[in-house]
């Protein structure tokens, strides 16, 4: 491995822990406002937006090259979209679409 990806990767990691840390860490000492704003939204949102965006990043390559994994994939965004809708966590969704897309994957190998 090269030292650019290493390098790489460890400045995308920063970037990512302190756009995920620092606004936690700035509103820490305030009380939370009665109405959340459009940050707050934004900030609420940004989980599912990320599993979303890796899913889709870790899956597009493998759905081109063989269509067979199309529908455990769509299985994978359905369970993510209906599991965050019904809960409001990102935890749970995040690993219920994992076993979705793999009983999905296990069920059409099968068949």
């Amino acid at each position: 491995m090269s030292y650019e990806v290493l390098l790489l990767g460890l400045l995308v990691g920063c970037a990512n822990y302190c756009f995920r840390y620092l606004p936690l860490r700035l509103r820490m000492g305030n009380t939370r406002p009665a109405r959340r704003g459009a940050t707050g939204v934004l900030l609420d949102t940004i989980g599912i937006a990320s599993i979303c965006a890796l899913l889709v990043v870790s899956t597009a390559p493998e759905v081109m090259h063989d269509a067979s994994r199309f529908i455990p994939t769509l299985v994978g965004f359905a369970v993510l979209g209906v599991s965050f809708y019904k809960t409001r966590s990102i935890i749970i969704p995040t690993l219920l679409s994992a076993l979705g897309y793999g009983l999905a994957w296990k069920i059409e190998v099968i068949l």
